[in-house]
C-alpha cells in the first residue's frame, strides 16, 4: 500500500542521514508536526526520545525508530470485531460531506459481502436526492438489496424499514447511510438519538450496534475535529479512513487515538469496490516511523 509516500521517504531520509544529536531531534519535531502528530503530542514523543536515548545509550537509528514505534503503538488501535453470524448487526456511518462517506458504505458492502456475510442498505441521508440515488446505483451495481424513502424522510424512519426488513429476510448487517452536512452538537444528537431508538426498539442487540466515523485521511487536523464532533454527540466505536494514499500524512490518526481512544477499522485506497482493507496497525507504524 503507497500510503503517506511523501512523509513517509523524508521519515526515512531524516533517520538515514543524520547522527543522534539535539539537531537531529529539532528536525524529527519539525517533520512530525508536518506530518500532523500536533504539537503537543510531539512534544512529548520527542521529549521521551531524548530522555531514553540518553539512559539506554541509545547508538543506532533502528534502536530509535523501534523505541518510537513503541511509543507510537500505545495510541494506534485496530478494530477487529465480527460480524456474528445469524445475528442482526446495524453499523451507521457518519461523516460530513466529501468525505468518501457513501463510496465507503459501497466497498464496505463488497467486503463482507465476500466474508460470507448478508448485507443490506439503508439509505438514511434523506436530506440529500444525490445521496439517496448514489447509494441506489451501488446497491444496483453490487447486487445488494437497498431500502429507501424519498427525499426528506425521516431517517428514523428508514433504519426502521430497513431493520424490518432485514429481520423478514435473515440479513445479517444492515450498513446506514447518514446525513453528511455539518451538524451542530445539538441536532446530530436529536437525530442520532432518535436512531438509537428505534434500532434498540426493533430488538438489535446493543453490542451488534456501532457508529463509525469516515474520515478523508488528507485532510489532517480537520479530520481530527470531526471526530471530535461526533464523539461529542455520540459514542462512536471506529474510524473508517478514506484516501489513505500517499497525499495523506498519518499523523492525526495518531491524535485522534491518543484523544478519542477510537480504533482503526478500515482504510480506503482506491476507487474500486475491493480498494478497501482492514487496518494494519504494524504496517502503518512501520511507515510513519520509517521502517
Amino acid at each position: 500500500m503507497a500510503f503517506f509516500k511523501a512523509f513517509t521517504n523524508k521519515i526515512k531520509d531524516l533517520f538515514s542521514s543524520r547522527k543522534i544529536d539535539e539537531s537531529f531531534f529539532e528536525e524529527l519535531e519539525d517533520t512530525l508536526i508536518e506530518g500532523d502528530l500536533g504539537a503537543r503530542l510531539t512534544d512529548e514523543i520527542v521529549t521521551r526520545l531524548r530522555q531514553e536515548a540518553k539512559a539506554e545509550r541509545i547508538k543506532t537509528i533502528e534502536e530509535l525508530q523501534l523505541m518510537m514505534k513503541s511509543y507510537l503503538s500505545e495510541y494506534v488501535k485496530t478494530y477487529d470485531e465480527k460480524i456474528k453470524k445469524g445475528e442482526l448487526s446495524v453499523h451507521l456511518i457518519l461523516g460530513v460531506n466529501g468525505v468518501g462517506k457513501t463510496t465507503s458504505i459501497a466497498k464496505m458492502a463488497q467486503y463482507y459481502t465476500d466474508q460470507g456475510v448478508k448485507v443490506m442498505l439503508a439509505a438514511a441521508d434523506t436530506f440529500r436526492a444525490a445521496a439517496v440515488d448514489q447509494l441506489d446505483i451501488h446497491a444496483e451495481r453490487l447486487g445488494i438489496r437497498i431500502v429507501k424513502q424519498n427525499t426528506g424522510s425521516d431517517p428514523g424512519a428508514v433504519i426502521f424499514d430497513a431493520i424490518t426488513s432485514a429481520q423478514a429476510k435473515g440479513d445479517e448487517l444492515i450498513l446506514a447511510d447518514t446525513a453528511g452536512r455539518m451538524h451542530n452538537k445539538e441536532n446530530l444528537m436529536k437525530e442520532l438519538q432518535k436512531i438509537d431508538k428505534v434500532i434498540a426498539g426493533r430488538g438489535v442487540k446493543s453490542e451488534n450496534y456501532k457508529k463509525f466515523i469516515v474520515i478523508d485521511a488528507t485532510t489532517g487536523q480537520n479530520g481530527l475535529s470531526q471526530a471530535l464532533l461526533f464523539n461529542q454527540a455520540v459514542k462512536l466505536d471506529g474510524v473508517i479512513l478514506t484516501k489513505y494514499d500517499s497525499a495523506a500524512k498519518g499523523g492525526a490518526l495518531v491524535q485522534i487515538g491518543q484523544q478519542l481512544g477510537l480504533p482503526i477499522a478500515f482504510v480506503g485506497t482506491g476507487e474500486s469496490y475491493k480498494d478497501i482493507h482492514p487496518f494494519d496497525k504494524d504496517e502503518f507504524l512501520n511507515a510513519l516511523v520509517g521502517l
